[in-house]
């Protein structure tokens, strides 16, 4: 039987750095929601990848001193090293510097030129470079940037210009006839109200004032601007081909049944990629889902803050699955969630090594103890047995309806539920109690097999949200996880299996205290190094230029001060016997205001040699001791940074 395609994808990740925790929520979250689908049966097809045009880019990789594509390169590999390391199941990653996505996106950009759909123009407005967005000045928020607050910069170009307005009476009517097209519900009210009933104006598609993007083939000096270069990423990595030789892949996955993405990019894939697939001849997706933000208990993470959490610190504390079931389970279905260090610590004593580790270890050890390890179903049953069946069976039907309603918090409370319940039926059941009791010997048995096969039906649940777990569980239990069509009914766990010997412990309790002083230091570490308030400047009135010859003709050495004397009949002067290279030179300087006569001696300095010798107070000066002076007329004699011999020359 031929499985039922199901195309998921995530936004993009921008390549300007390494991702957060709450960038990395989303690859999780795409990932618990296709491994769940495999789960159900459907043929998965899971993409993910990375945006690796813009002028953000071209500026962090001259800072960096490397080529855009070298700095891409670094970055794409190490959000690829996290998606792997939180052991996500995509299918594809796709670059946007992928050389089939660069031909496909110049072949799309034509395509909508010569229909009419693109055209040139002139941009003139406010920019914002992180956001790589264009705005009117009423559309900023306090002077700044209305999505990320950050300032703006007055921008004029040349820039091809993609008609919105022409299709948006089209998707108003797509969004009120597909009352699922943009979920959460309050995400599309914000799309319809803000944007598409206020009018849409025309799209800036290319620029000029950069060029670390895929050129307009017939235009050169124009770069294909984000949008379409992007958004595009989820036909072209299905082998979409706009001159018609699709790739079998693209005819069986799109139209996708979700784009998953965050709120603060909802416009882009809600109204401008819709817009473009209309202007395309290709069907819309089936649902955008616009998940809230994962912040820190303080607010936004912010490296300026010093508040950053990146997945793989989370898991050198936690471990993958600890962080992916934090992460799932904290974040509400449509406001934004809280993630806290205390937070995750409560949650790894509480849920995963007492509710769950702890249920699980209970229940092998007790077979052990009690059978050898052998589970059996006796048939010796009573009232209370029913119950737990019941939410067994309650948490197989409510976790499929939390997830096809992409409810993902949700369906992990359930799954927890049924453990929780099993617990609580080993204080109902007593067993260590039944076990005294050879009568009862029997109705022990049955209550042990139905701990196991709870424990294995909840095991099978969690799978798509803690993958690793869910197989350790299993294995220790000796049979293997079930996908939903299995979990229909209780009691498939078969009678007579021997589960481990040795129990493992799934998740060890943490010190709270201990592991705290841990993080402190870690983030401390993190924090900004404080830095030092800028000194002041001073402009001098500029004399008239030189030529290099005139300045060839002065000569500057490095001399030793070896004597010094106050001139007597000054005020100002003092005198310096100055050691340079073999000979010795008398100079004297103004300086008395500013040294005494003792601290100049041993000073290395450095001195015009060859000026001409003149008389001062009636000493002979031969030279001039170079000095920097402020505007309160205070002196700095100018000495060498490092050691050097006296007579070195300063050149």
């Amino acid at each position: 039987m031929n499985k039922k395609p199901y195309y998921i994808t995530t936004a993009i990740a921008y390549t300007s750095g390494k991702p957060h925790i709450g960038n990395t929520y989303e690859i999780v979250l795409a990932d618990s929601i296709a491994r769940y689908k495999r789960m159900q049966g459907y043929d998965v097809r899971f993409q993910t990848g990375t945006d690796e045009h813009g002028q953000k880019i071209e500026d962090k990789a001259m800072e960096a001193g490397i080529s855009p594509q070298e700095f891409v390169d670094k970055t794409a590999a190490e959000i690829k090293r996290i998606w792997d390391l939180m052991n996500t199941s995509y299918d594809k990653f796709i670059r946007t510097t992928d050389k089939y996505h660069e031909a496909q996106v110049q072949k799309i950009f034509k395509k909508l030129y010569d229909q009419g759909d693109i055209y040139k123009g002139e941009y003139e407005g406010m920019y914002c470079k992180p956001c790589e967005s264009f705005f009117t000045a009423s559309q900023l928020v306090d002077g700044k940037c209305p999505d990320c607050g950050r300032p703006v910069e007055a921008a004029k170009e040349e820039a091809y210009f993609f008609k919105m307005s022409k299709y948006a009476q089209k998707l108003i009517d797509h969004i009120n006839t597909h009352p699922d097209f943009i979920q959460p519900e309050s995400r599309k009210n914000e799309m319809m109200n803000n944007f598409l009933l206020a009018g849409l104006q025309d799209l800036c598609v290319s620029r000029t004032s950069f060029k670390w993007g895929i050129p307009v083939d017939f235009d050169p000096k124009h770069v294909i601007y984000v949008w379409i270069d992007a958004l595009t990423n989820y036909i072209t990595g299905l082998g979409y081909d706009q001159e018609g030789n699709n790739d079998p892949m693209f005819e069986k996955y799109w139209p996708a049944d979700v784009h998953l993405i965050g709120k603060d990019i909802l416009r882009f894939h809600t109204i401008y990629w819709p817009i473009m697939l209309m202007a395309l001849g290709l069907p819309l997706p089936k649902q955008v889902f616009g998940h809230p933000w994962l912040l820190q208990n303080d607010g936004k993470m912010s490296k300026s803050k010093g508040n950053v959490i990146y997945a793989d610190e989370l898991v050198d504390f936690f471990g993958v699955d600890a962080v992916r079931y934090f992460v799932l389970h904290e974040m509400p279905f449509e406001n934004d969630g809280v993630i806290s260090w205390e937070l995750m610590i409560e949650r790894m004593n509480s849920d995963l090594a007492n509710t769950l580790g702890n249920l699980v270890n209970r229940t092998i050890s007790m077979s052990n103890k009690y059978f050898g390890g052998v589970v059996t179903c006796t048939g010796a049953a009573e009232p209370v047995d029913e119950e737990l069946k019941t939410v067994a069976m309650d948490a197989v039907r409510k976790t499929g309806e939390k997830m096809d309603k992409l409810r993902v918090a949700d369906a992990i409370t359930e799954v927890f539920t049924l453990f929780k319940r099993c617990n609580k039926y080993i204080d109902e059941t007593t067993p260590w109690a039944l076990a005294k009791d050879e009568a009862k010997k029997d109705r022990l048995a049955e209550v042990l097999y139905n701990l196991t096969e709870s424990i294995t039906i909840g095991a099978s649940l969690l799978a798509p949200f803690m993958p690793e777990t869910a197989e350790k569980i299993v294995a220790q239990l000796c049979t293997s996880l079930r996908d939903e069509a299995a979990l229909d009914t209780f009691g498939k766990y078969e009678s007579g299996t021997k589960v481990t010997d040795n129990p493992q412990i799934l998740f060890a309790r943490l010190d709270v205290e201990k592991t705290m002083e841990k993080v402190n230091e870690l983030m401390e570490s993190k924090k900004p190094k404080e830095e030092k308030p800028e000194e002041p400047v001073m402009d001098i009135e500029p004399k008239e230029e030189i030529t290099y010859d005139d300045f060839m003709k002065m000569q500057f050495q490095v001399g030793e001060i070896i004597a010094c004397q106050e001139v007597k009949k000054s005020k100002k002067l003092l005198c310096s016997q100055v050691k340079i290279g073999s000979q010795v030179k008398q100079i004297v300087s103004g300086i008395k205001a500013h040294y005494s006569a003792e601290e100049m001696v041993g000073k290395k300095v450095m001195v015009l040699v060859n000026l001409k010798p003149a008389k001062l107070a009636g000493v002979l000066s031969e030279g001039m001791l170079l000095c920097a002076e402020d505007e309160n007329g205070n002196l700095a004699l100018m000495v060498p940074e490092k050691q050097m011999p006296s007579g070195a020359e300063i050149c």
